[in-house]
This record gives C-alpha cells, sequence and structure tokens, in this order.
C-alpha cells in the first residue's frame, strides 16, 4: 500500500533553465515518485515573455518521476503573489497539506522526507504552523538539527489548512491594529525592517504575499519549524552583477541530507535568534551599502522575508 504524501504545489513562469534544475532536483527526491505533482504556469505579462513562457510550458509537460502531475496553465498573467494565494488555498482545500516551492528552489534528495515527517509529526499541533527548508547560514553548534522561531521562510515550505484558512492580506487592517510593541517583536525586536513590507503594500509599492504569511502566523503566536542545515538552495541569486560574489552567502555549499530530530519543545530557539540577528547585522557593517542594499531589493522584490535595510 502507497502511503499517502503531501502534494507537491511548483510556481513557474518564464525561467526555463532555473525551472529546468528546480524540477530535476525535486524528481531526485526519494519521495518523488510517490507524490503528486501540481505546477502553476504563469502567463505572459508582455509580448517578450511569450517565448521564455512557451520554453517552460513544453518543458513541464515532459516532466516524469512523479505519482501523478497535473498542470495548470493561467490564461492571463496572475503574478507572484495572486497565483501563490489561489494556488496554495486551492490545494490546502482539497488536501489538507500542501508542500509549497518555486522556480528557482533547489532541494536535497531528502527536502520532500522532512517536509513530509514535519507534517505528520506536527499535523495537531496548534502551535507550528510552517515548515520552512531554508536556514540563514549561521553557526550551527547547539542548535540540534532543527528549531522553532517566530519568523517564516519562503524558499521551500510547507503548511495544513487548518492554519492556512487564516492568512490574509490586509495591510490597513494590520497597520490599524498592532501598536509599536508589537511592530517591534514582529521586526525580530528591532533587528529587522520587516514592517516596512507591510506598509510598501499597504501603497502599492508592492505586491507581495509571504510578509502577509508571516504576520497571520505572529497574530496567532504561531512557531515555524527551521532545519539548521539547508534542505534547498535559491539559483534565483545567480546574480551576474556586481553583487554576485555576496550571493553566495546565501548559498549552502552541502544541503542536509538527512531528516534529523524534530523538537518536542513548542519554543522559540532564542540562541536561533541571536544568531539569525548577528548575521544581519554582521552583514550591514561589513558589505559595502551599495551592494547590501542591491541584495535586499532582491528579497523584497521576491517577497522573501530576510533582510532589511
Amino acid at each position: 500500500m502507497v502511503e499517502c504524501y503531501a502534494p507537491i504545489v511548483v510556481f513557474v513562469f518564464a525561467r526555463p533553465e532555473h525551472t529546468r534544475l528546480t524540477l530535476e532536483a525535486l524528481a531526485a527526491n526519494t519521495l518523488a515518485s510517490e507524490s503528486e505533482l501540481i505546477i502553476y504556469a504563469d502567463a505572459a505579462r508582455t509580448q517578450s515573455e511569450t517565448e521564455p513562457v512557451q520554453q517552460v510550458r513544453k518543458l513541464i509537460r515532459d516532466i516524469k518521476g512523479f505519482r501523478n502531475i497535473s498542470i495548470i496553465e493561467r490564461e492571463t498573467n496572475y503574478g507572484l503573489a495572486r497565483s501563490i494565494i489561489e494556488g496554495v488555498s486551492e490545494v490546502c482545500e482539497q488536501y489538507g497539506r500542501v508542500i509549497v516551492l518555486e522556480d528557482d528552489i533547489v532541494t536535497s534528495p531528502a527536502f520532500l522526507s522532512f517536509m513530509n515527517a514535519a507534517l505528520d509529526r506536527y499535523a495537531d499541533e496548534s502551535r507550528v504552523w510552517h515548515i520552512s527548508g531554508w536556514n540563514y547560514p549561521i553557526d550551527p553548534k547547539g542548535l540540534g538539527d532543527t528549531f522553532f522561531w517566530r519568523a517564516m521562510n519562503c524558499w521551500g515550505w510547507a503548511t495544513w489548512d487548518n492554519h492556512w484558512k487564516y492568512f490574509k492580506k490586509d495591510a490597513q487592517q494590520l497597520i490599524k491594529t498592532w501598536d509599536r510593541q508589537k511592530i517591534k517583536r514582529f521586526n525580530l525586536d528591532g533587528c529587522h525592517d520587516f514592517w516596512r513590507q507591510i506598509l510598501n503594500n499597504s501603497t502599492g509599492r508592492q505586491n507581495t504575499w509571504a510578509i502577509f504569511w508571516y504576520a497571520s502566523i505572529f497574530e496567532y503566536d504561531g512557531l515555524c519549524l527551521n532545519p539548521t542545515q539547508s534542505f534547498v538552495n535559491n539559483i534565483g541569486i545567480d546574480g551576474s552583477g556586481e553583487n554576485c560574489a555576496t550571493n553566495k552567502l546565501f548559498i549552502a555549499s552541502q544541503l542536509c541530507e538527512k531528516v534529523g530530530e524534530l523538537p518536542a519543545n513548542y519554543e522559540e530557539s532564542m540562541l536561533a535568534v541571536q544568531r539569525i540577528k548577528l548575521f544581519n547585522k554582521s552583514m550591514q557593517e561589513t558589505l559595502p551599502q551599495r551592494v547590501y542594499r542591491r541584495i535586499r531589493k532582491f528579497f523584497l522584490r521576491h517577497s522573501d522575508i530576510v533582510l532589511n535595510d
């Protein structure tokens, strides 16, 4: 009898080479052949994007290595935020849980094993809302294989329908109801300016989703499970420009290849939080400001919650 594993949702657009590498790595996962893959392919925004969008669609139609593959090709451009919000909602409602990837996330062969183990382990734990596949390049000593903390990372992640149903994208409501103390804690005790993404969304400067998933988790005092050693690399940080070398800071030289121990103590790891704070502070102090600003803009543009000014 085949065990029922969580469906994998991959969001693709107009990057054929990134998409190919992402799907090849995913297919090499131990549980890929027993898992359902659902691909949402967004449509072109402009004429210049038509050709790469078609290349991506041709590529995904030839994908093999999964128990079942479903492809949803959008007829109009949804954009990343709408694509993810609607796609994750649809799959969660149908399956009760979901594993999510974008088209630039290369996974370890153990990624699906880790995600499914954590989804099973914490399915009935009300405080655990989110499972991340990536971690900051911090000192792992004393952290164990995994840890809990308040913020989420969206480079390969998973959740359950009973938590995702509380997702809400309403910047004005947060601005009205959150006081300074709450915003400070949301900002990792004043060390990261996550709140700026909320403000940018409220004015239309940004249209993102991940910051609102973090805000939804935070609103209910939820916890996010993080691996100490990353199971994924983001190949979207392949900068051919001046900050290319700096981007290597976020690339794991070796991805984790075992599930490891999952914590039974549902408390935030203050040791992990402190090291993430120190990592961010060190980057700000050691990198040239122009390079730091470029990296920050990359993360803001991709709605990944990593950096502040």
